[in-house]
């Protein structure tokens, strides 16, 4: 599967399990994953990227994101881990089996 073929050029989101998901979502997600994960990111700049993903959390479930990836930065892991707990929506320690 191609990503044009999930959204044409002309479609900027879609509906993935309930809800509204932009075209980006899982693109916005890893840079803020990298930024978050980078030594030289200030604490300011760590804080926004933790703040966007954790909005960015039911759309990266309801796009089962963490059914077939493994967070490996242990803190990213954790505090992802700590907000789906707190929203009843698993963890981000699923791999492919």
């Amino acid at each position: 599967m191609k990503a044009e073929d999930v959204l044409p050029d002309n479609i900027n989101s879609a509906n993935f399990g309930g809800m509204q998901i932009r075209k980006g979502t899982i693109a916005a997600f890893l840079s803020n994953a990298m930024s978050f994960s980078n030594p030289a990111s200030s604490s300011e700049q760590r804080q926004q990227a933790q703040d966007m993903i954790i909005e960015a959390l039911p759309a990266l479930k309801a796009l089962h994101v963490f059914d077939v990836l493994t967070i490996t930065d242990t803190n990213l892991r954790a505090v992802i881990d700590q907000h789906m707990a707190n929203a009843g929506t698993g963890s981000a320690t699923a791999s492919i089996a």
